[in-house]
């Protein structure tokens, strides 16, 4: 099997159109040509990864976030990405990244798998566009009803978020059966959630102005850009391990998120 095989199945599961203009989704570093030996899956690629793919005896890293996002002016290996480029070539492994592609495939993607988790229902996306239903972000409901609290600390149970950025509510809130979501940064969708009255909205890196200029009209709940997209690991190995079985496909047991809680 080749590394463009596997490729192949991600990309029928999740089509490269998918990704937004600026972005980056596809083949990072090596041949798709060479045999493939091995999948780690992660959110990002960092050098400790790399290795951890090498000891593994893979020979693709299968990741979220793109590597290389920006252009790369020099491999000094004193950076994260240019570190990461120089181990993958000297270790000969390939890297490719599925990122906003699996952000806004329809029915499959991070904040579909985000609505699963917590048991959501009646499911559509939040922001459409074309007529396939791709898009960002979900929106659909809760299995009950449940208050700001409960809501809370089932979606920190849920994506292993230790804590919860959330807007400040009183009691007297009525509780909440209906949610939109997004996995990432998604503040820009928070209009669009109140339009489809939704009474949460869980996302990441929600700004100051978020949590002040829409406090009376929905609840925010910020579990960290990590926390919301660890899903895709989970996404990409389904994908593999429907259509290939027998294989070596390994999660990384290296990867931690960047972000610790004090």
């Amino acid at each position: 099997m080749l590394i463009k095989d596997v490729v192949k199945v991600i990309e029928d599961a999740i089509p490269p159109h998918y990704q937004e203009d600026y972005d980056n989704t596809g083949l990072q570093i090596g041949s798709m040509m060479r045999p493939c030996t091995g999948v780690l899956l992660c959110v990002d690629v960092t050098p400790e990864i790399i290795v951890e793919a090498a000891q593994k005896g893979c020979n693709l890293i299968v990741s979220h976030h793109p590597l290389i996002f920006n252009p790369i002016k020099n491999l000094i290996t004193t950076g994260r990405v240019d570190f990461s480029v120089y181990k993958a070539i000297k270790n000969d492994i390939a890297i490719y990244s599925c990122h906003t592609s699996a952000d806004n495939v329809p029915g499959a993607g991070v904040s579909w798998k985000m609505a699963e988790m917590l048991g959501m229902s009646n499911i559509s996306t939040l922001e459409q566009r074309g007529d396939d239903g791709a898009g960002s972000g979900v929106t659909g409901d809760l299995p009950e009803e449940m208050s700001h609290r409960e809501l809370v600390e089932k979606v920190k149970s849920t994506f292993g978020s230790p804590v919860a950025r959330c807007s400040a509510y009183t009691p007297e809130r009525r509780k909440i059966s209906r949610l939109a979501l997004c996995g990432g940064a998604g503040g820009f969708l928070i209009p669009r959630a109140i339009e489809c009255g939704a009474q949460a909205f869980i996302a990441s890196d929600c700004k100051h102005n978020h949590f002040l200029d829409y406090a009376k009209s929905i609840f925010l709940i910020d579990i960290g850009h990590f926390e919301s997209e660890e899903c895709t690991k989970q996404i990409f190995y389904q994908i593999i391990r429907e259509k290939i079985p027998n294989f070596a496909l390994y999660y990384s047991e290296l990867e931690k998120n960047p972000i610790i809680y004090l």
